[in-house]
């Protein structure tokens, strides 16, 4: 006898405004209760002391994910100078690790920006979830053992100086490639102004295409009636935009949705310079597509 499965077949994306000292899978696990969903993931971890937007996939839209794990993010962050943290935030499991009595003024502080502009290598903080010979760094790092992880390229599309509160304090806004370590990037600069520093606040804008302006909160997402609740779930080619849309015919489509290749029309062929498009049919998606020629391989099918 086939095993039933838990709870209900719902797919596409909510956008959650994650509050302070939630953690991203305690975050994943409320969507999915609220939706009573069978399936859900999320694209892009979220420290429990990091907050803004959190995208959660459900059911068929976990198939999306690896599109918004690449998009570009934004950030705004807040760097504290005068003391380095073994975390690079203020998480109280950390301990002062180094300290330093200069302050750096705004025109330093602006002038040394431009540093971290474009590709640049960075060394990621100990306490990150990157394997170390099968275990997370942040492990290794809380039981005492000396972590050394090797620098990684990530890109700086934008990096800019918001203001300046206090003595102590510095605000930014980054927009980065995936991978990149705004704990680090915060370290980073402190260095390079001949201090220290760590993450006071941290806060994810944007994601790709999606805004937190988009995002609902834990809050409200619990007070939403069903009605409500239906609203609240975006379709899962949400995050697709950045796709052409091929809409096929009655014939194409029931040979897309088992998987098989298609042959386009030339009035199909609007992909211009694209190797990749959203098959649809009725505007229902069926397929992410690799395109080869005239040719339509289906690589993730949706079983809607």
């Amino acid at each position: 006898m086939a095993r039933r499965k838990k709870g209900d077949p719902v797919h596409g994306w909510v956008f959650l405004d994650k509050p302070l000292g939630l953690g991203s899978t305690q975050a994943v696990s409320l969507v999915k209760r609220v939706f009573n969903a069978r399936k859900a993931g999320h694209a892009g971890t979220l420290d429990p002391l990091a907050t803004g937007l959190l995208a959660v996939a459900l059911g068929e839209a976990t198939k999306t994910v690896p599109y918004m794990m690449d998009a570009d993010k934004t950030y705004t962050f807040t760097v504290k100078w005068g003391e380095a943290t073994s975390t690079g935030d203020a998480d109280e499991r950390g301990e002062i690790v180094a300290s330093s009595d200069v302050r750096p003024s705004r025109e330093q502080v602006e002038a040394v920006l431009p540093r971290f502009l474009g590709g640049i290598e960075q060394v990621p903080p100990a306490y990150s979830a990157i394997r170390l010979e099968g275990k997370r760094a942040y492990d290794l790092a809380r039981a005492g053992e000396e972590v050394d992880i090797a620098a990684r390229h990530v890109r700086i599309e934008r990096l800019t100086l918001l203001g300046m509160p206090d003595h102590d304090h510095a605000s930014f806004e980054v927009v980065c490639s995936k991978g990149t370590y705004v704990r680090s990037l915060g370290r980073d600069i402190a260095l390079a102004l001949g201090t220290q520093g760590h993450l006071s606040a941290l806060r994810r804008t944007a994601s790709g295409g999606i805004n937190v302006t988009m995002a609902v909160t834990p809050d409200q997402l619990q007070a939403a009636t069903p009605e409500e609740l239906a609203k609240l779930l975006q379709p899962l080619d949400v995050v697709l935009a950045h796709l052409p849309r091929i809409e096929l015919d009655p014939e194409q489509a029931a040979r897309v949705i088992h998987g098989n290749a298609v042959m386009l029309l030339p009035v199909q062929s609007g992909a211009g310079e694209k190797d990749e498009a959203l098959l649809v049919s009725n505007s229902v998606p069926l397929s992410i597509a690799r395109l080869v020629g005239s040719e339509a391989r289906p690589a993730r099918v949706f079983n809607l």
